[in-house]
Order: structure tokens, then sequence, then C-alpha cells
């Protein structure tokens, strides 16, 4: 902004692990207080929040959503933008991570469409867990999600925070808060520009069958 103050920008910030004390639990602790730093609003939540059972189409006729996905709906609708840090599981993403998507896909409308969303990973290899991110993109994309492309992976995190619960490294910490200055910024214009307008088409170029076409349009109204 001209006036080097923010406009109100939203974030819901959690680490998808279920192991309490995580790399990545650390990592979304990091992510929280820096976008606070940077004059962000954040909603702290942890997998354990999301919780669902396994997706069962049956279940959702019979008995509904699960109260998991409900809360990653509401907070979802609460926010402008989401930051995840996530693990990465034999070159993916992990299963209850991916099965909360699926649930939360179900909502009409659905959250995931056209909100703003930053993926980090924390792990001891020395990729940092980005494979996982790229299979993470997949389904949040097809949501209809913008991924910001410049995904935050952090290497031998098991050495890699300070007491603090900073990054000891001092290149890799600038690195780190620059990323989530420049997604606060894009949050920021996506929210604030006044003509932004998207359609989120499911399958979008197959046939346009009753069963299967999902489509919803957006607008972002000018402040």
């Amino acid at each position: 902004m001209d006036d080097g103050k923010r406009c109100s920008v939203r974030f819901l910030v959690f680490g998808a692990s279920m192991r309490a004390g995580s790399m990545n639990d650390k990592l979304a602790s990091l992510a929280a207080v820096t976008v606070e730093e940077k004059g962000g609003a954040v909603e702290r939540a942890t997998m354990s929040d999301f919780e669902c059972p396994p997706y069962d189409q049956d279940v959702e006729v019979t008995k509904g959503l699960p109260a998991g996905a409900q809360a990653l709906h509401d907070k979802l609708q609460s926010v402008d933008g989401f930051i995840i840090a996530s693990p990465e599981y034999n070159a993916s993403m992990p299963g209850v991570l991916k099965n909360t998507i699926d649930w939360v896909s179900r909502f009409r409308p659905q959250p995931f469409n056209g909100k703003q969303a930053l993926l980090m990973s924390a792990s001891p290899s020395m990729s940092g867990g980005k494979v996982g991110l790229w299979a993470l993109r997949v389904p949040l994309e097809h949501l209809g999600a913008r991924i910001y492309p410049d995904m935050f992976a952090l290497a031998q995190a098991h050495q890699a925070f300070d007491s603090s619960g900073r990054i000891a490294d001092p290149k890799l910490q600038k690195w780190f808060e620059s990323t989530i200055d420049c997604f606060i910024d894009l949050v920021e214009a996506s929210k604030h520009y006044p003509g932004l307008k998207k359609q989120w088409v499911e399958f979008l170029g197959e046939r346009p069958d009753a069963e299967t076409t999902r489509v919803e349009l957006g607008e972002t109204a000018a402040v």
C-alpha cells in the first residue's frame, strides 16, 4: 500500500502432521508468527482439528459430512488464504491430509476454490520434503486453489531450528520471511483488486454432463 500499511488479510495456518511437536508443526508456528509480524492476522490450527474417518460416500449420504471436514470448511470460509506445512510420506502427502481434502471437497460450494495458498514442508532429508509438496499441489489446484509458485522446503529440519523456534541459518530465515511477505502481498492484492473474477469448472473440456458438471463462479468485491 502507498502508506506502507497492509489492508486486512487473514490466514489459516496449520501443520499436516498428527504428531505433537512435529517439525512441520514447528514450521507452521514459525509461519504464523511471521505472518503476524508482517501485518497479517492468523487463525492457527492443527491437523488433529480436521481429522476425518476414511472417505466413504455411503457414510456421507447416511451421516453427512464429519466434524473435522466441517471445521476446515468453516476456517477456510473465514480467511483470505491458507498456509500448510506438510510432511512428505513416501514421496507424497500424508494420507490423513488427502482424506480431509476429499471430504471438504464435497461441500457445495467447496471452499478451496479461489483461495490463495502457500505450501511448505520440513524434513530431515536434503530435499526438505518438496516432492510431497508437488503431490499436494495436484488436488488443491484441481479444486481451484491458487497455489503460490515458491514452495518452501526446509532440509535437515531436525537440526534447522534454534532454541527460539526460528531457523538457525540467518540466510534461510531471511528467505523464509521474504517468501511469506511476498505471499501476503499477493493475497492482499487478490482480495482488494476490484475487478478480479474467476470461474472454476471441475472437468473443464469434458462433455457437460449433468452427473459430473460442477461450475462455480466467483468475484472479489471492491473495498
